[in-house]
C-alpha cells in the first residue's frame, strides 16, 4: 500500500460506524465488506486528504488510483479511489490514456455504485477532451460482452444536455436495445430520460419509433419526465 492509501484507510476508519457496515454491505450486495462510512463523512475525508495533492505526471496519479483500488479491503476505499480520479490536480490527465485505468475499475468494480460514477463523470470528460478515440472506444464497449462496459457506453453522455451527440447515443444503445439485462434496460431509459430535459419531443419520437423493441422499463424511464 502506498502512503496515501494508508492515510486514507486510517482516516476512513476514524469516522466509521461499524454498526452500520452490515446493512450497507447487504444493501449493495457486496462481497467486499464495508467499514461503515456513509457518503457525507467519506467525501469530507477525501476532501481533506486529496484536495491539495499534486502529481508530476499522469502516470503517478494513475499509479496511486490503482494502488488504492486494487489494495482495497473495504468498499469505501474503492469509493475513495474514485474520488481521487476527480481531483483538481488530475484535470490535465483526463485524456484517452486514462481509459485503461477506468476500464479496469469498471470491469473489476462490476456494480452500479462504482460503474455509474466513472461512466457519467470521468468518461464524459474523456469524451469531451478526446472525442474521436473515445467514440471509437465506446462503440467497441457498446458491442462487447461485458455488461458494465456496455452500460458505461450508454451512460457516458448523461451530462451532455444540448452537447449530446444523438447519433452516437443511439448507436451505443442499439446493441443493447433488445437485451433482457435489467442494468442495460435501466441505462437506456436513464440516458433517454436525461436527454428528454433538453428535447422531449425527440425522446418521444425515438421511443415511438422503437416501441416494439424497447423494454417496458426503458420506455417508462425514458418518458418519466415528459408531460
Amino acid at each position: 500500500m502506498s502512503g496515501l492509501a494508508d492515510i486514507l484507510r486510517k482516516q476512513l476508519a476514524a469516522v466509521a460506524d461499524p454498526s452500520r457496515a452490515p446493512a450497507m454491505q447487504a444493501y449493495m450486495k457486496s462481497a467486499m465488506p464495508y467499514l461503515g462510512v456513509s457518503a457525507v463523512p467519506l467525501r469530507a475525508v477525501c476532501k481533506q486528504v486529496l484536495a491539495d495533492l499534486d502529481y508530476p505526471s499522469p502516470e503517478a496519479w494513475r499509479d496511486d488510483v490503482l494502488t488504492l483500488w486494487r489494495g482495497a479491503e473495504y468498499r469505501e476505499e474503492r469509493y475513495a479511489a474514485t474520488e481521487l480520479t476527480g481531483i483538481r490536480a488530475a484535470r490535465p490527465f483526463q485524456r484517452i490514456e486514462a481509459l485503461p485505468m477506468y476500464e479496469e475499475m469498471i470491469v473489476t468494480g462490476a456494480w452500479w455504485d462504482h460503474v455509474d460514477a466513472i461512466a457519467t463523470l470521468r468518461l464524459w470528460t474523456l469524451l469531451q477532451n478526446d472525442p474521436v478515440p473515445m467514440k471509437r472506444a465506446m462503440m467497441e464497449w457498446a458491442q462487447g460482452d461485458d455488461m458494465w462496459k456496455r452500460r458505461s457506453a450508454i451512460l457516458c453522455q448523461i451530462k451532455g444536455k444540448a452537447a449530446t451527440d444523438l447519433d452516437f447515443l443511439y448507436a451505443c444503445i442499439e446493441p443493447s436495445v433488445d437485451s433482457k439485462e435489467f442494468f442495460l434496460r435501466k441505462a437506456i431509459g436513464w440516458a433517454l430520460r436525461q436527454y428528454a430535459w433538453t428535447d422531449p419531443a425527440e425522446v418521444r419520437r425515438y421511443v415511438a419509433a422503437h416501441e416494439d423493441r424497447l423494454s417496458g422499463l426503458s420506455k417508462r424511464e425514458a418518458l418519466k419526465n415528459i408531460k
